[in-house]
């Protein structure tokens, strides 16, 4: 398990660096299905090792012209707020048993990886259905949208900071749709974007989990390591595809992660 596992991270570092989010995704599930870890504190190793990983890829876009840091501060600013109510009062709030549907028994755990997975499903689909790029040009590093409205991303930076400390997600899944879709972002601009609100969600999210969750520093640390390799091969393939392609790539991984992620806790 420990191979499957750790192979698996230098999936997550480069699904992250391919697609801009995708890597939490994956990151909670084989923390707890590989490597035994409870489902809670899963969230909080999520954190670091998917913020540090998309840190160095958000560096990387960075270097490459490809972050519009306004789409990063509107986002940004209603997440970690939504991040520091999610970990210090909506988690500690939410009981370790909920109800029984026959012979299935949720438990807080449970329902956590139940809401990843809808969500996963729901931006999958939006992203599958949103039409093709506008402003696009496939190296990604086009004029960005000059109008926002604020209230257009204010929404999606709350739920996506609520993703983010609950389920210890970066919540690439949700802010990639969003900047496309609701901005019109080209996909290759979004992936960086992403990447670094990625970084701060996360990040800001350990800092509010430090003292309440004890670490197991060895698996974080060689985690994350592995992450940071695979995050270096993925921003560089990222920069040879094309761009409609790589939306409608990760439009389709989402939603079979997010179905396999319900299955998974409903069987």
């Amino acid at each position: 398990m420990d191979i499957a596992g750790y192979t698996s991270a230098i999936l997550i570092g480069f699904l992250l660096g391919l697609m801009g989010g995708g890597g939490s995704i994956l990151t909670v599930p084989v923390l707890v299905y590989l490597f035994g870890t409870d489902a809670v504190l899963a969230t909080g190793y999520s954190l670091f090792i998917v913020g540090f990983t998309s840190l160095v890829g958000g560096i990387r876009a960075f270097a490459n012209k490809q972050i519009d840091f306004r789409a990063v501060s509107l986002f940004g600013m209603p997440s970690i707020l939504a991040i520091f109510v999610a970990r210090h009062f909506i988690l500690p709030a939410i009981p370790e048993y909920l109800f029984t549907i026959g012979d299935l028994r949720i438990e807080k755990g449970n329902f956590l990886m139940l809401v990843f997975g809808l969500l996963m499903v729901f931006a999958s689909i939006s992203l599958l259905r949103s039409k093709s790029e506008k402003n696009a040009g496939d190296t990604g590093t086009t004029q960005t949208v000059q109008q926002y409205k604020l209230l257009g991303l204010l929404l999606p930076g709350i739920i996506v900071g609520l993703t983010t400390g609950l389920l210890g997600a970066g919540g690439g899944f949700l802010i990639v749709p969003a900047l496309v879709i609701l901005i019109g972002l080209p996909m290759k601009m979004a992936v960086g974007t992403s990447l670094l609100i990625i970084a701060i969600n996360s990040l800001f999210g350990v800092v509010f989990s430090i003292g309440r969750y004890h670490f197991n520093w060895e698996l974080v640390l060689v985690f994350t390591a592995l992450s940071v390799a695979g995050v270096f091969a993925g921003t560089y393939i990222s920069g040879k595809m094309d761009s409609l392609k790589l939306k409608k790539l990760f439009g389709w991984f989402v939603l079979v992660m997010g179905l396999v992620v319900i299955f998974k806790e409903l069987t």
